[in-house]
Formats: structure tokens, C-alpha cells, sequence
């Protein structure tokens, strides 16, 4: 793709100003001018089949005329009060009755606090201070939530390894860390650590990786045997693979998840989820001032992220909503297959309808070290020419949208076959 002029210099500028020239997303050799459903342009004027989708909260696609229509009323009206107000009650209304682990949530504005307080709660209610998470795990930028997500070495299970400069030495102490997918290590280490442990967090879908038959119903059995507050992860599956999220997908229901992306339907806002007794933390005056938990922020529950939320939901209220969704996600699933198979690379499609990638590898992945062992060079180069061929997606994921129509799909379909035709040589 040509960069235009203003491109350029915009990119040159971003680079004086912003550090390594990003918002710490994406990289910076790219400005995005404008969305309209499922398609993306850039400064210079290019048009992209849009995969990325503003990493997931587009689920119903940019510019949604619905979200448009109540998101400019509300702005008319006040953008934030730092109180209660209808539209954040109608839409925390509308999340209990959704997902099978609310009795109560609690607003905050991104997912990493969201699983920051999820994590304190599940401390504070058992009085332990040890986490378990699973490696590869992606729970935000908490200090606990990074913990070995994507370490370059491997240790054994069940230290953890602190992804970023700046973490105290002593937090690493602090998290248990087991493999996904391997229901007899995460088991057996929550039996060990059972009179450490505060919670147990888990992505139900981590990153791309579908959970094997059982691992899951592994978990909660366990965790409720050992009286320990199970924690999903439903930053990005919430609303997305079923209107009652992954718990309802995969038929297990945690103690409390984590919600964010499509709730804000492009807005900011994120939530705590979970039973009744979990989520009195919150309130003094239900537990006491020293089981009390407090929380402020800013914009927590604001009403221009609810009415984009509300709006959001209705329109995944609609009949055929995921059965379109998932259509969609398949065909290019089967797509991807067919043109890595065409082209003679030895590659596997991992992930569902709504949410997938390609892995460069003929080996297993169900774990994170199955992903490590991939070829992440050769996906990079794919990703890029994609790119150069209308299809705009991030490096790890393709997100998939209730507005990407037939013509997106062509598109994409033929970016596939091209990209990995000229990747022969790599």
C-alpha cells in the first residue's frame, strides 16, 4: 500500500512524541483515518477488510448506526457525573440477567482492572494472598497478571516468570503458574496450594486455544471442592462467542469473570461479575471494614460507554446474531486452511468462528508452548501481506464481526490464497 505525504509525516511526528511512535498497541507505521462496519481506511486514503476491530469491542462493526444514534444523544445530554445514572443501571441490569455468575458487577474503565480488583476480591474473601494463573494467560498489565504470559524461557510449573521491568522480585512469589489444557497438573497444584491460594483466574479460551473436553469442568470441580473462587477471564469471550459469553458456550460457570471489549461497544468500560457474596467486598457496610474492598474511578460506569453497551447488546439480542457470526468466522477459517494446504505450508488454523489465527507449525497446540514452537517470522510475514492486500488484522488474532458481509469475505478469501503464495519462498 502507498502512504500518502500527510501519512508520513503524521507517522514522523507520532514518532517525536509517543514512545517507540505507538499507543503501545499497534505499531505506528499505520494511522487509521476512519471505520465504517466492517472496513478500516487509512490516512492515505487505503481501504481495509478490517480483522483488528479495535482489538475486539467492534463486535457489531464500526459506526454501528444504533450505537451512533445513542451515544450522540447521551453526549448532548452529559458524558460522565461520577454517580449512579440510568443508562449504567440498565445496562448492569442487562449483564446480570446475560451471564450465569452474576448476581452483582462492579464498573471500572479497562480490562486490566478489571481483573486487578477480580484477583483482590477472590484474596480478600479467602484471606489467602497466593493467584493461580495458567502460562501464556493474558489477564491486563496488573503485576500479577504478568506473569509468565509469554515468556522466552520456560521454568518448571509452578514458578512464575515476571514479563516486564519494574515488577517487585516478590510478586513473582506470589502467583502459582500451570500449563492450559493439562487438567491433571492444574489440578493437582491447586490441591497443593490449596491453603495458599486466593483465586484461581483462567482465560476459558486462552488467546486462540480452545479448551480440550473436560479441562475446564476439571477446574470447577476442583475449585469448588477446595472452596476456592474460580475466575474467568471473559475480557474478550463476553458476548462474543454467546450472548451469556464462553461460560455459556462451554457450559461452566465460574464464581465470578471478567467483562470488558463489547460491553463499552467502543467505549471504555469494563466490569466485575460475580455472586453475591464476592462481589459484598464492595460494600462496607455488607462486610465490615476489614474485608472491605475499595474501588473508585473516574469514569467507572459512565453513561456514554452504557448506552453504547445497551445499544450494542440489543443488537446482539437479535435472532441469528452468532449463527451469523459464526458462519462467517468459519468460512474464512476454512479459507485460511485451504489456501495455507494450496500453497504447500505446513500450518493449522487454531481457534473458533469468532476468533482464530494461523500457527506456522505441524506440531500440537493446545498450550503455550505449543505456540512458542510456531513459526512467528513466517506469521508476521503473512500478517504484513495481508496488509499490502486489503486485510488489516493484528499481529495475534483475527476478530470476526456481525457486519463483515459477503464482499469482506471475498476479499479476504483471495488476500489468503495471494499472501500465501507469495510466501513460498520464506
Amino acid at each position: 500500500m502507498q502512504r500518502s505525504a500527510a501519512e508520513k509525516a503524521l507517522i514522523k511526528k507520532a514518532r517525536a512524541v509517543l514512545p517507540a511512535g505507538n499507543f503501545g498497541n499497534m505499531a505506528g507505521d499505520i494511522v487509521i483515518r476512519q471505520g465504517k462496519a466492517g472496513r478500516v481506511w487509512d490516512l492515505s486514503g487505503n481501504e481495509y477488510v478490517d480483522y483488528v476491530l479495535g482489538s475486539g469491542p467492534m463486535f457489531i462493526g464500526h459506526g454501528h448506526p444504533k450505537v451512533t444514534a445513542a451515544v450522540q444523544a447521551q453526549v448532548a445530554k452529559g458524558t460522565t457525573f461520577f454517580a449512579n445514572n440510568e443508562q449504567g443501571i440498565h445496562l448492569a441490569e442487562k449483564i446480570c440477567t446475560a451471564m450465569a455468575c452474576a448476581d452483582q458487577l462492579r464498573y471500572v474503565s479497562s480490562g486490566s482492572e478489571a481483573t486487578l480488583f477480580a484477583m483482590r476480591v477472590a484474596r480478600a474473601h479467602r484471606g489467602r494472598d497466593k493467584i493461580m494463573k495458567f502460562e501464556g494467560g493474558y489477564h491486563g498489565m496488573s503485576d500479577y497478571s504478568l506473569q509468565s504470559l509469554a515468556p522466552k524461557r520456560f521454568s518448571n510449573y509452578p514458578q512464575a516468570i515476571p514479563d516486564s521491568a519494574g515488577i517487585p522480585t516478590k510478586v513473582s512469589e506470589e502467583i502459582v503458574i500451570a500449563p492450559f489444557n493439562d487438567a491433571e497438573t492444574a489440578v493437582s497444584l491447586m490441591r497443593e496450594y490449596a491453603d495458599q491460594l486466593g483465586g484461581v483466574i483462567v482465560e476459558p479460551f486462552q488467546r486462540l486455544l480452545p479448551p480440550k473436553p473436560g479441562f475446564l469442568q476439571a477446574l470447577r470441580e476442583a475449585a469448588t471442592n477446595l472452596d476456592i473462587p474460580l475466575i474467568f477471564d471473559e475480557i474478550v469471550t463476553g458476548f462474543r462467542f454467546a450472548y451469556g459469553g464462553a461460560q455459556a458456550y462451554y457450559g461452566v460457570t465460574p464464581d465470578m469473570c471478567t467483562l470488558g471489549k463489547i460491553i463499552g461497544g467502543g467505549f471504555p468500560l469494563a466490569a466485575i461479575v460475580g455472586r453475591e457474596d464476592l462481589m459484598a467486598h464492595f460494600d462496607k457496610e455488607a462486610v465490615g471494614e476489614d474485608e472491605f474492598l475499595p474501588q473508585i474511578g473516574t469514569l467507572s460506569g459512565n453513561p456514554v460507554a452504557a448506552v453504547a453497551g445497551l445499544a450494542t447488546l440489543e443488537v446482539l439480542e437479535r435472532p441469528d446474531t452468532y449463527k451469523t457470526v459464526f458462519n462467517t468466522g468459519r468460512r474464512l477459517m476454512e479459507g485460511l486452511e485451504k489456501a495455507m494446504r494450496d500453497h504447500g505450508h505446513t500450518a493449522r488454523v487454531i481457534g473458533e468462528p469468532p476468533l482464530f489465527d494461523v500457527f506456522f507449525t505441524d506440531g500440537d497446540v493446545s498450550d503455550y508452548r505449543g505456540m512458542f514452537a510456531a513459526d512467528a517470522a513466517k506469521a508476521r510475514a503473512f500478517t504484513l501481506a495481508l496488509r499490502e492486500r486489503g486485510v488489516f488484522k493484528g499481529d495475534s488474532k483475527y476478530y470476526i464481526s456481525l457486519a463483515h458481509d459477503e464482499d469482506d469475505i471475498q476479499v479476504t478469501l483471495e488476500a489468503f490464497d495471494d499472501a500465501a503464495k507469495s510466501l513460498k519462498d520464506i
